[in-house]
């Protein structure tokens, strides 16, 4: 998991390694978390209650239960116990769902036309989570299926089948509350219908719903386009084939096949009001009735001809009169579009002040408005804008970009704004972080443009003082022409100086990526000489033993070597502490006793390690035996240089040094000014006490030191003179050796 999390840039993960490289602890930063601090209004920026509220929140829902060192149960969550394929989709999905839900466990659903195939249940969940229809549908079967959340259908006053209510029954058990609460409230505040006929009941007058806002974002999810909830309109009338695409705007229409489309700005007449037509079939229709009424099948009447063929006929004809056809793909481009703004919430905050243009975008124009977003939010951050500040500024700029052209309705195209003069970054300056004399990174006023307005005005005035001095008596009209001219002259000169600096820029840019580049050649190549010096160091064996693959030294001695290391240090301290450093004969007793004294522990501890270990699998691996021992060799050296140490500090703070320091800071300690009218009593003894004591301490450290110091260099020195001793003091004592039969063999040979 740690991996994973250092891969997908959102954790930043600190380990700390013990003796073995192992990791000992886990420092996790979550940098969106982190970026967040301190940023007002941050959707991320939440208290401490906040996060303890979320995180149990979290853990209700998915949690998949644990048990903890004291006892204490965690028990699992709504859906914790969901593993294998989709179980993150399903989690978050739930997730989502709850965050959504009301006190009553109710779901607010999408608005708009959804797919007629899936239902708006399905909708809503395929925008919360911004995949398709049919894959929020399976999502929502999932969840179902487990009883985690439920799909409810109320009926109208007249019994007649209504819309359907997404239900989250865990969220209202939490309230109090249970789902036929809920049922029985809507139920109740079903409207009354005004007539008997099924399909006005059925009509837009007859949804209890009032809420048109949806809680989630606007991303596209059918894979059909289709005009009405299922719930309200499939189960009202017979089903008719799907032949072509209605050509009147799908936004506009409520989504009922009996409700009237005219073109001529009335308002939609109820359903049946265009249905006094012979039995036949054969006559007009009676009345004014709408023409979608009048034409189609409304309660499953046959007409002899299809009116869809009429109204393509219809089209086809307008067509050849001097109408203007649309594209195959224009009405699928118009239906793709969303309404509502991008999910991502960064595109969401930064396309604010432009989601009434946003909804005039077709589906195209939206996806390339929405790159430009990204490509613009991109480049603040490169410019050292905070990440959680780039939406907000990008914000602004659209906002005073709309002030500057009077407002959103007098935008007359859209898309080209957007792109050319909404989104761009308009420099005043050559400064990079400048936007319309404004910096990017402060906020403040870009003093760059300052500048280059007071050198264009210093200009400007000394052109004129020049010309005045060497050209008077010159008319306005004439001065002012004259004026034009070498101010263009100069315009040109400095224009011509910003291109030759725009291009040494380019050359110092082009030399330090080259610079660059043979940094990183240069760090690749001591990486790879690096790792081929490591694979040979991996090869080597063991100087000791000669173990192959060793490292040039195997565990095993080299707990062997830091243990005849240990073993000297101790025969220091126990010289330190109990002998004469005069004497070599105690000096040498003192090291022999400690090292038989740590030979008796190491024996006495693999005597021990053998009682509870398998002999048997030791006797099998003999190398595995012989770590084991030296490792067990190694900790009861360690464990004798601390007990040595201890006993020399405490030989130590007996000596006369030590006591004489602990009177001295006794007495001086006895004599402080808040203690002169009380020196003998509880609190003036007990601080006495306690600093007699510490100083004891203290002298008895630097004794063992100094004695540790000088038996080091004794050590030192006697090594030195064995070694120094020059050969001509040596060979005597070597020719008068007598040779045995190996050795006299070998030297003749």
């Amino acid at each position: 998991m740690v991996p994973a999390l250092k891969r997908s840039g959102v954790v930043s993960v600190d380990a700390t390694e013990g003796e073995f490289h192992e990791n000992t602890g886990l420092e996790c930063k979550v940098l969106p978390l982190w970026a967040a601090q301190d940023v007002v209004g941050h959707p991320l920026n939440l208290a401490k209650k906040e996060y303890a509220t979320l995180q149990r929140l979290v853990e209700a829902v998915m949690a998949p239960g644990w048990k903890h060192r004291g006892g204490r149960v965690t028990p699992a969550g709504l859906i914790g116990t969901r593993t294998g394929r989709a179980a993150a989709t399903d989690r978050l999905a739930l997730l989502l769902l709850v965050l959504e839900a009301r006190e009553t466990g109710r779901v607010r659903q999408c608005g708009g036309t959804v797919d007629t195939k899936r239902g708006r249940a399905a909708a809503t969940v395929a925008r919360m989570l911004g995949c398709t229809a049919a894959a929020g549908e399976r999502v929502l079967e999932r969840l179902e299926d487990r009883e985690l959340v439920l799909r409810v259908r109320l009926k109208t006053g007249s019994g007649m089948p209504n819309r359907s209510r997404l239900m989250v029954p865990a969220v209202a058990a939490a309230h109090g509350r249970t789902v036929a609460d809920d049922v029985q409230e809507g139920r109740a505040q079903a409207p009354e219908p005004e007539f008997s006929d099924p399909d006005v009941a059925a009509g837009p007058s007859g949804t209890p719903e009032t809420e048109t806002d949806s809680q989630v974002s606007g991303v596209p999810v059918t894979d059909v386009t289709g005009v009405a909830d299922p719930d309200v309109a499939a189960a009202l009338h017979t089903d008719h084939p799907h032949l072509v695409t209605p050509v009147v705007d799908l936004s506009l229409s409520g989504g009922f096949s009996g409700e009237g489309r005219g073109a001529d700005g009335r308002r939609p007449e109820r359903a049946g009001a265009g249905e006094d037509q012979a039995v036949d079939g054969e006559t007009a229709v009676a009345g004014t009735g709408s023409p979608v009424a009048g034409g189609g099948p409304l309660r499953g009447e046959k007409p002899k001809e299809s009116s869809v063929d009429e109204r393509v006929g219809q089209r086809t004809a307008g067509a050849g009169a001097g109408g203007r056809p649309k594209a195959a793909g224009w009405e699928k481009a118009q239906q793709q579009r969303r309404v509502g703004l991008p999910a991502d919430l960064r595109l969401r905050v930064a396309l604010g002040p432009v989601s009434w243009l946003w909804e005039r975008l077709s589906g195209w124009q939206q996806d390339q408005v929405e790159a430009a977003a990204k490509t613009e939010l991109a480049q603040l951050a490169g410019l050292g804008v905070a990440p959680g500040g780039t939406p907000r500024l990008l914000a602004d700029r659209l906002t005073d970009r709309l002030a500057e052209t009077g407002g959103e309705a007098m935008v007359a195209k859209p898309f080209p704004w957007l792109i050319r003069r909404g989104l761009p970054q308009r420099s005043a300056c050559s400064h990079r972080k400048c936007d319309d004399g404004v910096r990017l990174d402060t906020g403040e006023d870009c003093e760059n443009c300052g500048n280059v307005i007071h050198l264009r005005r210093a200009w400007r005035a000394r052109i004129g003082a020049d010309i005045d001095r060497k050209l008077p008596g010159l008319g306005d009209d004439e001065r002012r022409r004259v004026l034009e001219e070498r101010l263009r002259e100069r315009a040109a000169i400095e224009a011509e100086d910003l291109a030759w600096r725009q291009e040494q820029a380019r050359v110092e840019r082009a030399r330090r990526e080259a610079a660059h580049a043979a940094a990183a050649e240069q760090a690749e190549h001591e990486r790879q000489v690096a790792a081929a010096a490591d694979a040979v160091r991996q090869a080597l064996a063991c100087e000791d033993c000669g173990r192959g693959r060793a490292v040039g030294l195997c565990e095993a001695c080299d707990h062997r070597r830091q243990t005849e290391v240990l073993i000297g240090e101790a025969g220091l301290l126990a010289v330190a502490g109990v002998a004469d450093l005069s004497e070599v004969g105690s000096i040498a007793a003192a090291v022999a006793g400690a090292r038989t004294a740590i030979g008796d522990s190491i024996a006495a501890a693999w005597r021990e390690f053998l009682e509870i270990t398998d002999v048997a699998a030791l006797e099998a691996d003999p190398e595995a035996a012989a770590d084991a021992y030296a490792y067990t060799a190694f900790q009861s050296a360690q464990q004798a240089v601390g007990e040595f140490q201890d006993n020399a500090l405490a030989m130590l703070g007996r000596t006369e040094e030590a006591e004489a320091e602990a009177q001295r800071a006794y007495k001086t300690e006895q004599g402080r000014h808040w203690f002169k009218h009380n020196p003998t009593g509880a609190d003036a003894v007990a601080a006495a006490t306690k600093a007699a004591d510490t100083a004891r301490e203290r002298t008895a450290e630097c004794l063992l030191a100094a004695r540790l110091e000088q038996l080091r260099e004794q050590r030192a020195a006697s090594t030195e003179q064995a070694a120094a001793a020059p050969w001509t003091d040596r060979l005597p004592e070597l020719a008068a050796r007598a040779l045995d039969g190996n050795t006299a063999g070998a030297v003749i040979a």
